[in-house]
């Protein structure tokens, strides 16, 4: 079953429930699908999935923390809510040492001698981490590992 299929069977299962804090945000994970498949023409695979979804649990993340800086408890759990729906989506995240281990496998298979050679050992690791690890963390890493190499 595709990742598609089963978030139009949670929706379908969310509808039954009457949960309609989970229904909301489905729906609003299916609208921002459909609107991909709409702009682009075309029929969106696991891999888009994936990567709709960690750009709306980003902007969750930067919602919460300016909610909690405006005083906005309120709107901050709603947006905690949603974010707990949209994790439910993603791939299961890799150990800061199975991360490590990546950067490090990389590294070494990019060639790269120093911090000028980022992209190139980011260009390896995006398609591999993507939505299994936080990117700005693999960032952090990556620049560590190439400074002391």
């Amino acid at each position: 079953m595709s990742l598609k299929d089963q978030i139009t069977d949670d929706m379908k299962a969310a509808m039954r429930a009457k949960d309609s804090e989970r229904l909301s945000t489905i729906r609003l994970l299916i609208a921002e699908i459909k609107r991909k498949e709409v702009d682009e023409r075309v029929e969106v695979d696991d891999a888009q999935v994936v990567a709709i979804v960690e750009k709306m649990i980003k902007q969750r993340k930067d919602s919460i923390t300016q909610f909690e800086n405006g005083g906005r408890q309120d709107l901050a759990d709603k947006e905690k809510s949603e974010l707990a729906v949209l994790s439910t989506y993603m791939p299961a995240g890799l150990s800061d040492e199975e991360v490590a281990a990546e950067v490090a496998a990389a590294v070494a298979a990019s060639g790269a001698a120093g911090p000028q050679d980022m992209g190139k050992v980011m260009g390896i690791l995006k398609p591999k981490l993507a939505g299994r690890a936080d990117m700005t963390a693999v960032s952090a890493q990556v620049k560590k590992a190439l400074a002391g190499g």
